[in-house]
């Protein structure tokens, strides 16, 4: 397990890299400095074209809330900044209507510097009140995708996409985001979006953040439509595991896209002869 360490000169490395303006491969760096390049190297790239990720938050024995619906508390505090980075390297923010009405999701980014991604609000019905904190005006793109034809206040974009069995086909959502300028996602929550993008094959990557919690009983993390009934049919990711404080993270990788995303990508900024960078060290 790599344990990681976000210091302030690392974290303008990654969002640097998020800007295209460098690699996270070179330089000198602490042994958890380059635990933190190596787990938010690959989110922040952009040569790589669009790319859907998730990330879940649950307790040791699976769940994400109480059986009450609780579930504020799931991650730990550095599970919690671990979430706002991975919003700061997006460029959208995926949440469906029933997390946006239970969990009041501001979506925004606090815990860390970096940008507001946009915030897209998954609601077919048309349920989520025009003052949900998700659409709030801040300057970030707000985007509510539904299927009826419902007003929306001034400067909160609506894309009008179809039902298939009653929900969005996460390829029609993903395909209308990406046309929309978003081409990094970040699928969010609740667990039964993140499953859907995951069925479908969709996901580059999924991270599941574990706290050092036990619930009892509550809603599971992850529960597909289609269940495998063999373990050998079951989804085996490659699977890297990094150590955050409070938690600790199980990076999934489900694409080669992300597989490729590991590989080294030099910036020619960080590029310097081998001579004249000892002799300036």
């Amino acid at each position: 397990m790599q344990a990681v360490t976000v210091t302030p000169k690392v974290w303008e490395r990654i969002l640097s890299v998020r800007a295209g303006l460098s690699c996270a491969c070179c330089g000198n760096w602490t042994e958890g400095e380059r635990a933190a390049l190596a787990l938010y190297g690959p989110l922040a790239r952009r040569d790589l074209g669009p790319v859907a990720v998730a990330q879940i938050g649950q307790s040791l024995d699976g769940r994400v809330a109480t059986v009450s619906g609780d579930a504020r508390d799931v991650s730990g505090p550095d599970g919690l900044a671990h979430l706002h980075r991975m919003r700061a390297l997006v460029d959208g923010v995926v949440i469906g209507v029933g997390t946006a009405l239970h969990d009041q999701a501001r979506l925004t980014v606090r815990l860390c510097s970096g940008p507001n991604p946009a915030r897209i609000v998954i609601d077919p019905k048309g349920r989520l009140p025009d003052d949900a904190p998700a659409l709030r005006a801040d300057g970030t793109r707000r985007i509510v995708v539904q299927a009826v034809d419902r007003p929306r206040p001034a400067g909160v974009e609506v894309l009008r996409l179809p039902l298939c069995d009653g929900v969005f086909r996460p390829e029609t959502l993903c395909d209308a985001l990406h046309e929309a300028g978003l081409q990094t996602l970040l699928i969010e929550g609740g667990a039964i979006t993140i499953a859907a993008f995951l069925e479908a094959g969709l996901l580059a990557r999924l991270q599941v953040a574990v706290a050092p919690l036990l619930i009892g009983a509550g809603p599971a993390a992850l529960t597909t439509r289609q269940p495998k009934l063999k373990l050998a049919d079951c989804l085996r990711p490659e699977m890297r595991v990094f150590g955050l404080g409070s938690d600790v993270l199980f990076d999934c990788s489900l694409s080669p896209q992300a597989a490729a995303a590991l590989l080294p990508l030099h910036h020619p900024a960080e590029r310097r002869p081998r001579r004249a960078a000892s002799l300036l060290s």
